[in-house]
């Protein structure tokens, strides 16, 4: 929820569990970002750390995709509809997607390095299962969320069963 308790969707949050495993971190939506209608769909998309994203070109005109971001710095050039490019994302934290061609897309990737991770949903809720209890921390990152690097997070305590964390942030 924003400062005026208006639900922020596409928010991620991530959860980084004291007693987290250390196994392969698979999510169970597409590693893909296409470009459809002249915007990037998802809008924002949450992989996991060292994953490969696919990006479908679904319009009929050609794009061409950037990133000036720290985690990621990359360039793909001119390619048209039907077709597909790919890029790794071997570091962790949030990437700025552009197309040199279409000034007003704009599209994020947060690469993560937890499998306790999810975007929140139209109504400012998250929903993620598994996360072993005791100490944790959680991060909620969004584009708009006025705090250094668009991420804030605190310390909880997570206890068997159910868990129910609210967080408040000011956005832009």
């Amino acid at each position: 929820m924003d400062e005026r308790g208006v639900p922020v969707s596409n928010a991620v949050v991530e959860i980084d569990a004291d007693a987290q495993g250390s196994g392969r971190i698979t999510f169970p939506w597409r590693m893909a970002m296409a470009q459809r209608g002249e915007q990037f769909v998802p809008g924002t998309l949450v992989v996991a750390k060292g994953s490969t994203v696919a990006f479908p070109n679904l319009d009929r005109v050609r794009h061409s995709i950037y990133s000036f971001s720290k985690p990621a710095s990359f360039e793909i050039d001119l390619y048209g509809r039907d077709q597909t490019r790919s890029h790794s994302f071997p570091v962790s934290g949030s990437v700025k997607l552009g197309c040199k061609i279409h000034d007003e897309m704009r599209g994020y990737i947060r690469v993560v390095d937890t499998p306790h991770a999810g975007k929140s949903d139209a109504n400012g809720y998250v929903q993620l299962t598994g996360v072993p209890t005791g100490g944790a921390r959680i991060t909620v990152w969004h584009p708009q969320l006025r705090a250094p690097g668009g991420e804030i997070g605190r310390s909880v305590r997570i206890s068997g069963g159910s868990n129910r964390h609210v967080m408040k942030v000011t956005m832009r």
